[in-house]
């Protein structure tokens, strides 16, 4: 008998990490990026000027009866603090950490009346990550192991950042770039992606995936464009172009784009019930959930098995060790993403510094899957970032 659950807490933290938006100074990431926003001039130049980084991360800790304690880290913030201890706390504590499917439905059927997407999902996937690697390390075991083991001997990331070209040189099997020009900006906008496209090919050859993240900026006929004119310059996906609500969009894109250019989308959907709409409606090619927002390991394994069934791949959305240990146990997840935090970016940086210590980061572009062998998630919280506790149970 595995010890029961004592404790469950939830923090928050600033500055990186999880809320990989809560950056300083100059970062690639928070440069002139086509967001949803960038209709309004005075919020295109800067992601952080709307508040992509008000939330900052959410830390969950789950503590059982013997003292071992298991950990995520997710975004979400005070807000999912709030949720964490004063709602879903109650269907863990005195429980058994190995009813993964139990505590999963409770959670989220008991806020289904105020949740189904966004920051109650970002909560419960906070709780269950944590429930998961409280779990391993009860177990002596890395999740991996947990979830059936690895189908390969390591992992192959593709980069996603500003600069490709460095990319391909650091070993990566390709390179996805930020959008910078929305429907906004009009034709001289959709120039300038073009060429920056076509510069980015020039310097990375033709055999190196390129793709544009264009983070729900667009709409059909602007998507519709881009991809037309980006053909020649070998685009192999166009990403999450439109409002994730827009599921006929999405179907209509994926209709409209060149022979042989995926659609890609999902970043910012949530449980088996949105991945459904995604695949029954034929949005996409591939399915990108975050392990952190849409719903956690326990709702993945649902994502998965329903795209498998569909003959599509399930690429996470970053979120380093969470979607390692995921990606390494499944044949429909042949890649996976590694988002550049690197400023430049011109290195290969931990993705969820500094709140995560022991974090593998890929050399030439992979990591080994015994990199993943330590129990649970295998990384553990760095003590010189502060985390508050703004709510108590």
């Amino acid at each position: 008998m595995l010890p029961k659950i004592k404790h469950v807490r939830a923090f928050t933290a600033t500055g990186g990490g999880a809320d990989y938006h809560d950056q300083s100074g100059d970062h690639w990431i928070d440069d002139h990026i086509a967001t949803p926003m960038s209709r309004y001039p005075e919020y295109r130049q800067s992601r952080r000027s709307f508040g992509i980084n008000v939330l900052g991360t959410l830390v969950v800790e789950i503590e059982a009866e013997d003292g071992t304690i298991g950990f995520a880290v997710t975004t979400g913030g005070e807000p999912a603090c709030y949720i964490v201890e004063k709602h879903l706390a109650r269907f863990l504590e005195g429980r058994d950490p190995a009813e993964t499917e139990k505590i999963w439905g409770q959670m989220y059927f008991s806020t289904q009346y105020y949740g189904r997407k966004g920051l109650v999902v970002n909560a419960i996937s906070g709780v269950d990550l944590a429930l998961w690697d409280l779990l391993g390390k009860l177990r002596q075991e890395p999740v991996y192991h947990l979830l059936g083991g690895a189908v390969r001997d390591e992992l192959q990331f593709y980069a996603t950042g500003a600069r490709p070209d460095i990319a391909r040189d650091l070993g990566f099997i390709g390179g996805k770039m930020p959008l910078h020009h929305g429907p906004a900006e009009g034709l001289e906008g959709l120039h300038k992606n073009v060429a920056m496209l076509a510069d980015m090919r020039a310097k990375c050859g033709d055999d190196f995936w390129l793709m544009y993240d264009c983070w729900m900026a667009l709409d059909v006929d602007y998507a519709t464009r881009l991809a037309i004119a980006c053909h020649e310059y070998g685009l192999k996906w166009i990403e999450e172009a439109i409002s994730p609500d827009d599921y006929w969009g999405y179907a209509a894109l994926r209709r409209n784009v060149p022979r042989g250019m995926l659609v890609t989308t999902g970043e910012h959907e949530a449980t088996r019930w949105g991945f459904r709409m995604l695949l029954e409606m034929e949005c996409c090619d591939i399915l990108q959930p975050d392990v952190g927002w849409c719903g956690g390991i326990t709702e993945l394994l649902k994502i998965s098995a329903l795209a498998d069934a569909h003959g599509k791949l399930v690429i996470p959305h970053g979120s380093s060790v969470y979607s390692y240990h995921f990606v390494v146990t499944r044949h429909n997840s042949p890649f996976a993403e590694f988002l550049m935090m690197h400023p430049g970016p011109t290195e290969v940086v931990p993705m969820f510094a500094p709140q995560l210590l022991g974090e593998p980061v890929p050399v030439n572009g992979r990591i080994k899957a015994s990199a993943l062998d330590a129990p649970g998630f295998g990384v553990s919280l760095n003590p010189d970032v502060p985390l508050r506790r703004p709510y108590t149970h």
